[in-house]
């Protein structure tokens, strides 16, 4: 954590605040409370808050309000974040089929910790991860937590095309593509939930700083859930 936070331009209508340079639960606790001290006031001249691993982004109205008085506004409000009270985080339960074409990568990440496949579906689903940020396409969850006798290098050649669902591992991280999109993490499963539906008032089922927790499920109960039945 730095001494002092840095306040960093970033354009005509945006700013930075930055708490570190590392990335951490204690960081990314202050991201949260930032964010919902910031939300709190409901500042007309506020447009938009992105958290990320440890920095938030305030896109502004520069109409409304300067950029120096904004940073003054920003800083008061950082002040009073000794009383502010983050809210239980919310555990999201992804079921997930993993191995065979769901998880075509899976023998992979075994071969490469000297795992059986049971173990790694074990490991990987014992656990709960916090979700970070989301970014990269909209919906992707950034995940801290994942065990180290996982970690796997991401493939040599990515792939193109990965349905959407797919749960992957790349070196120290898990995480899951909410659309199909290109991409070169190990497969190792699919969860047939939408984690991003633009149909949907709030397109996005996960958010920042909620857990979630894998949860193995055979074929016929994916096609349940996919067709949109409830187990």
């Amino acid at each position: 954590m730095y001494k002092e936070t840095k306040y960093l331009n970033a354009g005509d209508k945006a700013l930075v605040i930055e708490f570190s340079d590392k990335i951490s639960d204690e960081v990314n606790s202050k991201v949260r409370s930032m964010m919902i001290a910031i939300n709190q006031r409901k500042l007309e001249y506020i447009v938009e808050i992105i958290p990320t691993y440890r920095s938030l982004m305030v896109n502004y109205n520069p109409l409304k309000i300067e950029y120096d008085e904004l940073i003054n506004s920003l800083k008061d409000i950082e002040q009073s974040l000794g009383n502010i009270e983050i809210p239980p985080p919310k555990v999201i339960e992804i079921p997930t089929l993993y191995g065979g074409e769901y998880g075509p990568d899976i023998e992979n990440v075994a071969k490469h910790n000297n795992l059986s496949i049971d173990e790694v579906i074990k490991i990987h689903s014992s656990k709960e991860y916090l979700i970070y940020m989301l970014g990269f396409t909209p919906g992707f969850p950034y995940l801290g937590g994942m065990d180290k006798r996982l970690e796997t290098p991401r493939l040599k050649v990515p792939r193109t095309k990965i349905p959407a669902g797919s749960v992957g591992i790349a070196s120290k991280q898990t995480g899951i593509y909410p659309i199909d999109s290109p991409g070169g993490w190990q497969l190792i499963g699919r969860t047939p939930l939408k984690l991003f539906d633009i149909n949907k008032g709030n397109p996005f089922l996960l958010s920042a700083g909620s857990y979630i927790k894998f949860t193995p499920i055979t074929k016929e109960e994916f096609d349940i859930i996919n067709a949109g039945g409830e187990l």
